[in-house]
């Protein structure tokens, strides 16, 4: 089960074996009928992630948030993407994220866990959820660490390993259920390895010392996003996430216990978070907490997160809603030239307050969503960083 941001043609895998009408062996599963409408009595049961997801026993139910268990059979899921991702290989501990972040581009992965089947005269599918659920029903995957053992003999030297790609390996579920800290011990068994680590949580403190075994005989990175330093805007655009200065803090404290440890700045948004006196907030304080690197990333809006960071736009920031409807209307990627003037702002940044740069390309293969400040993913046009 990969929990990749890609689009639906490159998740297909995931799609198929979502629904199946009874009585079929499920060998066929994933083949839509032939017409949903005018079966009136035919019945459909779940099958594939759908199915297991639907078996998951309810762990905890509070604070409109629900915790699942997941049975997976697989947790280290191979990168099949047309858009050349910097890494191999991905694992992410739980499916779905608590930390309800607006701009959020894998609350799609809920859609093959609570599919819609569609109803005469309404469009159903991919794309058309409210994303809602991504944030309120966490699945805790089971038995990861024994899953993992035996899946590492597929990783070949130089294949690097992301861990929290779509969901946040640090989100509240963990401090409960540990299945981060389980994989980490394996890892720490093997060597040879390429680890990279994405979070928003200075929960990633608890686990310093098996990060620093895991680092003795592998490339291990933990890569932590911080998007403002300014504590407002961050609780609005990350309602449920630690505050800034918390996650500054797990990077100096990681450095200092001998991981190493940088910052994603990401996504940066147009208008909001993009502004130079914004960036340079949060270069600097990278650098006083001793990050060994920091690099930004534009934001990138599929049209299921489009669902629920437009209608947010619209409360906290509505001078920007028809900008952002056009330049995201027809592309989930902002055009080249704004990528650009990105990269060579971040670049000035780093240059100013001493920021190197021999830890950001192998730190950056562990953020995939965007690929970082790499500009082949944009297309043309234009938009003014402020």
């Amino acid at each position: 089960m990969a929990f990749l941001p890609w689009g639906a043609a490159e998740v297909r895998k995931e799609q198929e074996g979502i629904f199946a009408p009874e009585g079929q062996d499920g060998s066929g599963a994933g083949e839509e009928p032939d017409d949903w409408f005018g079966q009136e009595g035919r019945t459909t049961r779940l099958v594939g992630i759908a199915r297991l997801a639907a078996e998951g026993e309810s762990l905890r139910e509070g604070h409109d948030v629900e915790y699942f268990t997941l049975e997976t059979r697989s947790l280290l899921n191979r990168v099949v993407s047309r858009r050349n991702l910097p890494f191999t290989w991905a694992i992410n501990p739980y499916r779905g994220c608590e930390f309800a972040c607006k701009y959020c581009y894998a609350r799609y992965t809920h859609e093959f866990i609570f599919p819609t089947k569609p109803t005469a005269g309404s469009v159903g599918g991919p794309e058309m959820r409210d994303g809602i659920e991504f944030e309120q029903k966490i699945f805790v995957k089971q038995r990861a660490a024994e899953q993992l053992r035996r899946e590492l003999k597929k990783v070949k030297r130089g294949e690097e390993i992301a861990m929290g790609t779509a969901t946040d390996p640090y989100q509240p579920a963990e401090k409960r259920f540990e299945v981060t800290r389980a994989i980490l011990e394996e890892l720490a068994r093997h060597a040879g390895l390429e680890i990279g680590i994405v979070t928003k949580s200075n929960l990633v403190m608890r686990d310093a010392e098996v990060l620093r075994r895991v680092g003795e005989k592998n490339s291990v990175f933990v890569n932590v996003t911080v998007t403002t330093v300014d504590a407002e805007t961050a609780r609005k655009l990350e309602p449920r996430a630690p505050r800034p200065d918390l996650r500054l803090e797990a990077v100096r404290r990681l450095n200092l216990a001998g991981v190493d440890a940088g910052v994603i700045c990401a996504p940066v948004l147009p208008g909001i978070t993009d502004g130079p006196r914004e960036l340079e907030a949060v270069v600097k304080a990278a650098s006083e907490a001793g990050a060994k690197y920091v690099f930004a990333n534009p934001l990138f809006l599929k049209p299921c997160s489009a669902a629920v960071f437009l209608p947010f736009l619209e409360r906290e920031f509505p001078s920007f809603v028809a900008v952002y409807r056009e330049r995201y209307r027809e592309r989930a990627f902002l055009p080249k030239g704004y990528g650009e003037r990105l990269s060579r702002l971040m670049a000035a940044l780093r240059r100013k307050y001493g920021i190197g740069t021999a830890h950001a390309r192998s730190s950056r293969r562990a953020h995939a969503a965007y690929a970082g400040e790499q500009m082949g993913l944009f297309g043309s046009g234009d938009w003014e960083i402020a």
